[in-house]
């Protein structure tokens, strides 16, 4: 809760700050301890700097959990999506970028074009207001990879059926619904990690990433490899 980036220097510079703690102590003379334990920390580093996302397993339809990277590592992004009565207008907030822009449009069309295979009213397309929001609007987004997720997000929201437990995702789509891969792995699946995550999707392109990261960083993880959009809401959405 002190540092984060991807490396430790600045983990160092707080390890220094502790010990410039104690040894003021032994300088001035007055009583010390050299263990110092976790609830000390605010009294010697001040207040948490970050506060680490944590999962909460009871989701509402239309919450999906996604994963991106980020210059200090991964980060868990959660993709919300609401329906409201309209027109069929869509609204797109949070500080999100052209790509990300883009892969919720397509995630929209492909789930127009297969409404009848995803049990979804096709009048709802005409009659409802679709509100796509990504929290921690001050942060900008960007990049293809939460495409999977949107995807997921909306169709929850359409059929009304809570995303499986504890599942995060990344992953780009296409027109066709058709799964690509994406960059960071190691960072996302270290950060699905933090957070408790035990289920991820990913492109099938993408098992040689995980492959290259050291087991013990992932115990008790399933990995779940997909090429076909129709394979990630099965597992996403497996009532559906």
């Amino acid at each position: 809760e002190y540092t984060r980036e991807s490396g430790v220097r600045s983990l160092r510079r707080q390890i220094a700050g502790v010990m410039r703690n104690v040894a003021k102590n032994v300088a001035m003379e007055e009583s010390y301890n050299v263990t110092v334990k976790g609830e000390e920390l605010k009294t010697i580093l001040g207040a948490a700097k970050y506060s680490n996302d944590i999962y909460n397993e009871i989701q509402a339809p239309g919450v999906a959990v996604g994963l991106a990277w980020t210059s200090v590592g991964g980060e868990i992004l959660f993709i919300e999506v609401s329906l409201s009565p309209g027109k069929g207008g869509v609204t797109m907030t949070g500080n999100l970028g052209s790509v990300m822009k883009e892969s919720a449009t397509t995630a929209m069309s492909y789930i127009k074009a297969n409404s009848e295979a995803l049990g979804i009213d096709s009048k709802h397309f005409e009659t409802k207001d679709v509100h796509i929001h990504v929290p921690e609007g001050a942060i900008p987004k960007d990049g293809p990879s939460a495409g999977i997720t949107m995807l997921t997000a909306l169709t929850s929201a359409f059929t009304k059926e809570p995303v499986r437990e504890h599942l995060a995702m990344t992953g780009e789509i296409t027109l066709r619904g058709k799964v690509l891969p994406v960059g960071g792995i190691k960072e996302k699946m270290l950060a699905a990690k933090r957070v408790g995550m035990t289920d991820i999707i990913l492109c099938k392109t993408n098992k040689k990433n995980v492959a290259e990261i050291n087991p013990e960083f992932i115990t008790g993880m399933n990995f779940h490899y997909v090429d076909q959009m129709q394979d990630v809401l099965k597992i996403a959405l497996p009532k559906k």
